[in-house]
């Protein structure tokens, strides 16, 4: 196959990058947009299979995303769909590496933070467009050697054929101008030293590694420009979680070690009638999460409770707290395995509080479940996942009509209970109930006696017996059920 070479990139007029395109990108960010958005990337920014890219001095977060590039052929303007995949000559693969740390001072045209020298390598092969199905090609990323993205083009949100056809619209596709084409989950942040390698498939077709090298830049930015700046947020977003940026996540650690694989299997033994009948004995009348419905009403889930609070929309309050990496986001991307998000939504059913693809996120991430005492937007969507999902109703609106998302891992209300993170949540077709962790153990070996002398005294019901004086039992009831249990212990 031919290979990229100098002539290749002399013969770019223009590379367009697409923002997201990906399912399991989308999900990552929280946001799935309904058509296709993009910026430029200077040519000068293209380089070869084995080139170094520098990580600007001063700066922290150099990202890499691996991505299917695809090669114009052939001049494209107002084509459609049906005719697009012939004004391209080939695919390649790409890394559209970027500085995180300069993304403040570009206001969202991603220049500085994405078009430095280098930051746009591509090859080393071309797999010719005619030869391939687009819906069916892979892609996949190593770095240092270890595999952290592998995807396909089947599922995309915007096919290739798409992408071109919409930018003809506007400007003239030339020969030789390169589209990247999105990248899928799994980019993170490469370190001086670091090695990345990019490859895409077609059957036995492939372009063999794209191998960019990092090193570390020695001038530092001058005092006339932006300088390099950066937050937890940004960190966040450019390794793809908190964890993996070696941020404290204090909510999730301090609510791991209350519920061991026991305890919750021992939970999840016992009806949530019995437990609560248990709490209730305890003094706790208030424990139950009232109102909802389910998309998995066969399921019966335990888990400890994460928690996100919205207020009533406040126009001015909305346009600080409710774009970009929202609470709402941060509670989704940050919920562990096997934990439960409680969301407080004042029992608000005017809107939707959770979609398919933050839904989707979450199972994604190994929630439990999420619980909403407010609405779901894309419910059939939602009910779809495997993930139960517990809400008062289902809404096609946005969240931003009726609410804020404000904070997360603080103590908040969730239809007429109060919930703090850590609570362990129990819940099945019967309702949803919150248990205080430090009653737990007691609590759950108590029920499991309970059930035990119900089982008991439903056999004696059902031989005949009367209720009067077995339910509950008296002293002569007591002592057969104690002859009872040991025959069947």
């Amino acid at each position: 196959m031919e290979q990229v070479n100098g002539d290749t990139l002399a013969a770019a007029r223009k590379v367009i990058a697409v923002h997201i395109n990906y399912p399991s990108r989308a999900a990552q960010r929280g946001r799935t947009p309904a058509q296709p958005s993009y910026f430029l990337k200077p040519t000068s920014s293209l380089s070869l299979s084995g080139s170094t890219v520098e990580r600007p001095a001063g700066c922290e977060l150099l990202g890499y995303e691996g991505e299917i590039a695809l090669i114009i052929g052939k001049a494209a303007r107002r084509v459609g769909i049906e005719d697009a995949w012939s004004h391209v000559a080939a695919v390649t693969a790409s890394n559209d590496l970027g500085v995180y740390d300069l993304r403040w001072a570009d206001k969202g045209s991603n220049l500085r933070s994405k078009g430095g020298d280098g930051f746009t390598p591509v090859g080393p092969a071309l797999i010719p467009a005619d030869a391939v199905d687009a819906a069916r090609l892979r892609i996949r990323t190593w770095h240092n050697g270890q595999l952290v993205q592998d995807d396909t083009t089947e599922d995309l949100l915007f096919p290739f054929a798409r992408l071109v056809a919409d930018l003809s619209q506007l400007l003239t596709l030339e020969e030789g101008d390169i589209i990247l084409t999105g990248t899928p989950a799994g980019a993170s942040v490469a370190k001086p030293g670091d090695v990345l390698e990019v490859e895409v498939c077609a059957g036995d077709l492939t372009t063999g590694r794209l191998v960019t090298i990092v090193e570390e830049g020695t001038t530092p930015f001058a005092d006339f420009g932006a300088g390099p700046k950066v937050d937890d947020v940004q960190r966040e977003e450019a390794w793809g979680s908190r964890e993996a940026a070696g941020l404290p996540v204090e909510a999730a650690a301090a609510v791991a070690s209350s519920l061991s694989p026991e305890l919750k299997a021992r939970l999840e033994s016992v009806a949530t009638a019995t437990l609560s009948s248990q709490l209730r004995k305890r003094g706790l009348n208030n424990v139950s999460i009232d109102g909802l419905q389910s998309t998995r009403p066969d399921r019966r889930v335990v888990g400890l409770a994460r928690t996100l609070r919205y207020v009533p929309n406040r126009e001015d309050l909305f346009k600080t707290h409710g774009g970009g990496y929202n609470a709402q986001k941060r509670a989704i991307d940050s919920v562990n395995e096997g934990e439960i998000l409680v969301m407080e939504a004042r029992g608000e059913k005017g809107t939707g509080t959770v979609g398919d693809i933050l839904a989707l996120r979450a199972q994604v991430r190994g929630a439990a479940a999420i619980i909403t005492d407010g609405g779901v937007r894309d419910f059939t969507a939602v009910a779809d996942l495997d993930m139960p999902t517990y809400f008062a109703n289902p809404h096609p609106a946005v969240l931003g009509r009726r609410h804020i998302p404000w904070d997360t891992d603080t103590t908040i209300a969730c239809g007429g209970a109060t919930v703090q993170p850590g609570d362990i949540i129990v819940a099945d077709a019967d309702g949803i109930l919150v248990i205080p962790p430090a009653m737990a153990e007691e609590l759950v070996e108590d029920c499991i006696q309970q059930e035990q002398e119900e089982t008991f005294i439903f056999e004696m019901v059902k031989q005949g017996n009367s209720v009067d004086g077995l339910y509950p039992m008296n002293a002569e009831w007591q002592a057969r059920y104690g002859e009872w249990k040991h025959t069947n212990d």
